[in-house]
């Protein structure tokens, strides 16, 4: 039988991602010693409160049927929760909205609000997801570039006339993956202004807002004057309180869009297992001594292994939050031949600038999601294989 696919599979290659893992492994099976810093997925446990919640839960065979929404204890947890850290008040019922994790809903929100051949304004290098949201909605993607010298804020100005014309939405994610830059109240009072003029809508992606590192805390979009107004804001407890697999997370903002994004997904899902709602409700309700405790292991781990590249000579910047370091190549050559080198080289696995966008290139992401044991053996592996020139005294 002849199967063919879809024309819209066109938009979805194998992306860079698979085959450093696939290569990785072949290096592993031919019997090399590999550090793999490429994976951007918590390496740590939830809090044991929330482990116990969720031990409790699963034992209550009541708890086994469908949940098809949020639960209204989660909404309001989500809503007290916002209001706490940020000073953003929510209306629980029209402006919260529980999802799959984050991802789940941002790939989906574009379905939501755009048509073919409508535009949406990404950030370059930006997040893969985003791409493959706007190749399901059929539309059509704008790159703002995030360049070091604009302090990697997209510059709005630039953006031309016929473009904002068509487009339909922004996308923004600070602190970013794979750019672990910050955004400023008055940058986000620039969108605001942006999105009303051209009638454009803001998905603000938060997923590491609880990961900083120094006294600067991130910005909620959802904070400055009218943001509500224009967009929302999604989060996650997969970074903030290392709850990668239990797939929960949740869209805050402008409640004609969460409706609209609620009506979507009653038609595409039944809900999250109710026992993993009640764990994310403890999490949100006793957040502050474990996302401390949490920033701390992240600090530290910054601190030892970018303090250990500097003393190698590889000259990175150090994030102010987030779980990644993004760093220049600092050899002669493209961000993907540097990443294959250091894997045969160094046995050191690192994600190349340019899986992330046109703009990426030149650079590399590090995940810091591995203990400092490791980081340090990563550190030693790479001065030993010579691939960065030592320090000149």
């Amino acid at each position: 039988m002849n199967i063919t696919l879809s024309e819209k599979m066109n938009r979805f290659p194998t992306l860079i991602f698979s085959e450093l893992s696939n290569y990785k492994n072949q290096r592993m099976q031919e019997g090399h010693d590999i550090v793999d810093l490429s994976i951007g997925s918590p390496d740590l446990p939830p809090p044991q409160f929330v482990m116990d919640a969720l031990a409790k839960q699963v034992q209550d065979p009541t708890q086994y049927g469908y949940t098809l929404t949020g639960l209204e204890e989660l909404h309001q947890a989500i809503a007290e929760y916002y209001e706490r850290h940020y000073d953003v008040p929510l209306q629980e019922k029209d402006e919260v909205l529980m999802v799959m994790g984050s991802q789940d809903g941002l790939v989906h929100l574009p379905m939501v609000l755009t048509n073919p051949e409508d535009i949406i304004l990404v950030p370059d290098p930006g997040y893969t997801a985003y791409e493959a949201g706007v190749s399901l909605a059929g539309a059509t993607t704008y790159k703002m570039p995030l360049k070091e010298e604009n302090e990697f804020l997209p510059d709005l100005e630039a953006i031309p006339e016929e473009i904002r014309a068509k487009a339909k939405m922004m996308i923004l994610n600070f602190p970013g993956n794979p750019v672990p830059s910050m955004a400023t109240k008055e940058f986000f009072e620039k969108v605001v202004a942006f999105a009303k003029q051209n009638e454009v809508v803001v998905l603000h992606d938060f997923a590491y807002s609880e990961l900083y590192f120094e006294d600067e805390k991130p910005i909620s979009f959802l904070s400055v004057e009218g943001a509500k107004e224009v967009g929302v804001e999604f989060n996650s407890l997969s970074k903030s309180f290392n709850m990668a697999g239990c797939r929960i997370g949740y869209v805050v903002g402008n409640p004609t869009v969460v409706q609209a994004l609620d009506q979507l997904k009653s038609n595409l899902d039944y809900g999250v297992f109710r026992p993993i709602q009640n764990a994310a409700i403890q999490a949100l309700n006793n957040s502050s001594t474990f996302s401390e405790e949490l920033r701390n292991v992240y600090r530290r781990r910054r601190d030892v292994f970018v303090q250990g590249l500097h003393e190698i000579g590889w000259e990175v910047e150090s994030p102010k939050a987030s779980m990644f370091i993004f760093a220049k190549v600092p050899l002669n050559m493209n961000s993907l031949d540097f990443a294959y080198n250091l894997i045969d080289e160094a046995g050191i696995v690192v994600t190349p600038g340019s899986a992330f966008g046109a703009e990426g290139e030149g650079y590399v992401r590090i995940a810091i999601t591995q203990n400092e044991n490791v980081l340090i053996k990563a550190v030693n592996k790479l001065q030993e294989s010579g691939v960065i020139s030592p320090i000149k005294k």
